[in-house]
């Protein structure tokens, strides 16, 4: 006969008020103040890829994938603590800051294929950590989901950016072009 696991969920929502504004909040700050976006001349005056979606999608997309990994957060931080939730939460914490720590390579310092490095280790840390949260509790895997998806595009679009753009890194590595 199998065990039955009693949860309170009660705990997702009163830790979602605390964790969804501080990363939304935190992903906003470090986008203004890496002045990223269409705003940014420099970023402006770049030939940008055919698939680039709208400068309006950006800030709506983010908002709604921060929100998400809002929720997941608050979720895992809500189970009862265990090696793999610290590790799950150590990951987030990982890829979290690469996320934050993107902007100012590639909008601030103009770094495209540093900017490029960061998304690549930062994909790669939030697949590990959407796995590593589903095994704890599915919801908060599949919350973490379209930020993979979008982090596959936004990859892609660093890449083909700077593919574009020879000469417009401010530090090149020889990764995107000359």
């Amino acid at each position: 006969m199998m065990a039955t696991i009693e949860r309170n969920d009660r705990g997702i929502w009163s830790k979602a008020l605390v964790t969804v504004p501080l990363i939304v909040g935190i992903g906003t700050l470090m986008g203004y103040l890496s002045n990223s976006g269409f705003s940014n001349d420099w970023y402006a005056g770049l030939e940008k890829p055919a698939f680039q979606p709208p400068g309006w999608a950006f800030g709506v997309v983010w908002t709604t994938l921060y929100t998400m990994m809002g929720i997941a957060l608050a979720t895992i931080l809500n189970e009862p603590d265990s090696k793999q939730r610290r590790t799950a939460l150590s990951l987030f914490g990982v890829q979290l800051g690469l996320n934050f720590g993107w902007s100012p390579f590639f909008f601030g310092a103009h770094m495209i294929d540093v900017a490029l490095i960061i998304i690549i280790v930062m994909l790669l840390t939030a697949a590990a950590t959407a796995n590593l949260f589903r095994r704890i509790r599915p919801v908060a895997g599949w919350l973490l989901l379209p930020y993979l998806l979008w982090l596959c595009l936004a990859t892609a679009l660093n890449y083909e950016t700077g593919r574009l753009n020879p000469g417009a890194d401010a530090a090149p590595l020889g990764i995107t072009g000359a």
